[in-house]
């Protein structure tokens, strides 16, 4: 099974019952289960998303924007998300969150962003554009286009609804 970042919409209040939950227990389970609706998984896109906007001069602040939305922040104490045996990410780096107010911020520089104008300011030739994001781009079966601009679309619907609902984004790798 691969290593796939995760990205769930929670809010303040179930983080701090995950929190409390991991403190009475005497094996620290958070008892950590998001919602599937409020789950997505980004699979390998992070990195592409960010080397497409890198590669195709996205502004800084959206491009620092894209990167928020994929690393979240390490301002929100985590640490009962990533003890063992119970470690929601047990393959990555430490889970990360963005506040409401960060997701509000990120998503509304994330609805800014122009992923189909991205996409055409790639090379045409499909090799040629895989080999310019790199990350593994050459591997996507059909070639990247169609991948990132599911994944950003996804991720930018994502931290919407996050937003429209005043909610916590928590980020892993798992």
């Amino acid at each position: 099974m691969a290593v796939t970042q995760q990205l769930a919409r929670v809010p303040a209040e179930y983080l701090a019952a995950c929190r409390h939950s991991a403190e009475a227990s005497p094996d620290g389970d958070p008892r950590w289960d998001p919602p599937a609706p409020d789950v997505l998984d980004l699979d390998w896109a992070p990195a592409l998303l960010t080397r497409l906007g890198e590669a195709t001069g996205l502004d800084a602040v959206l491009l620092d924007a894209l990167r928020q939305a994929t690393d979240g922040d390490t301002g929100i104490g985590l640490g009962f998300l990533d003890t063992h045996p119970h470690a929601i990410g047990p393959f990555g780096p430490a889970p990360t969150a963005l506040s409401a107010a960060q997701v509000s911020r990120v998503s509304g520089l994330l609805a800014r962003i122009d992923a189909p104008a991205l996409l055409a300011a790639l090379p045409a030739d499909e090799r040629d554009a895989a080999s310019l994001i790199g990350h593994g781009a050459d591997l996507i079966a059909g070639g990247p286009r169609a991948y990132l601009l599911k994944h950003f679309d996804a991720l930018r619907d994502f931290y919407l609804d996050a937003a429209r609902r005043r909610l916590l984004v928590v980020l892993w790798w798992d």
